[in-house]
């Protein structure tokens, strides 16, 4: 699903893979956010949220969180609260990465990966990341501030070759 919704409050961004084969090292992904103020929305992220972390207000949370993709259905969930968020932020990045800690792997590694956004029960994106299987990271979404204060959401499915930390600080500087 491509293009603009206005009025997004707030959103659940979950993700599922398939755990490692037997024999094989766990396969490790997380869900990453990094907020942007309004006078350097392409500037270095104001804080960034993951499975260690959440945002100073508590506006991004971490619900779920798995080292494997062990479990069922939708197995790292991250919770964003836009209707609670400071007016100083412009812009929210959110991506998924990998962690390369016990080898390099890509999303073409990675069997039955699937991202959704969902707002209450309507699927706001879906994606299997399969366009950026050489990837070991990628964005999946940008939600932006309007003129009247609401924020919207973009599809922004972009692939980058970085471990957690340096994606990070790369994610939001795509336009």
């Amino acid at each position: 699903m491509s293009g603009v919704s206005n009025g997004v409050a707030r959103v659940e961004v979950r993700l599922k893979w398939d755990p490692s084969p037997f024999g094989e090292p766990p396969r490790h992904l997380d869900i990453v956010a990094a907020t942007y103020s309004v006078g350097e929305p392409y500037g270095p992220p104001l804080y960034v949220v993951h499975s260690e972390s959440r945002s100073p207000d508590g506006t991004i949370t971490m619900s779920r969180h798995s080292e494997t993709g062990l479990g069922l259905g939708f197995v790292e969930v991250m919770v964003l609260e836009f209707d609670r968020m400071a007016s100083s932020l412009a812009r929210v990045v959110v991506g998924v990465a990998i962690h390369q800690d016990r080898g390099r792997k890509t999303f073409g590694d990675i069997s039955n990966a699937k991202v959704v956004v969902v707002e209450r029960y309507e699927e706001l994106l879906v994606d299997d990341l399969a366009q950026v299987a050489g990837s070991t990271a990628a964005t999946v979404a940008e939600f932006t501030r309007n003129a009247s204060g609401g924020w919207g959401l973009r599809e922004m499915v972009r692939g980058f070759d970085s471990d957690p930390l340096a994606f990070a600080g790369q994610m939001g500087s795509v336009r």
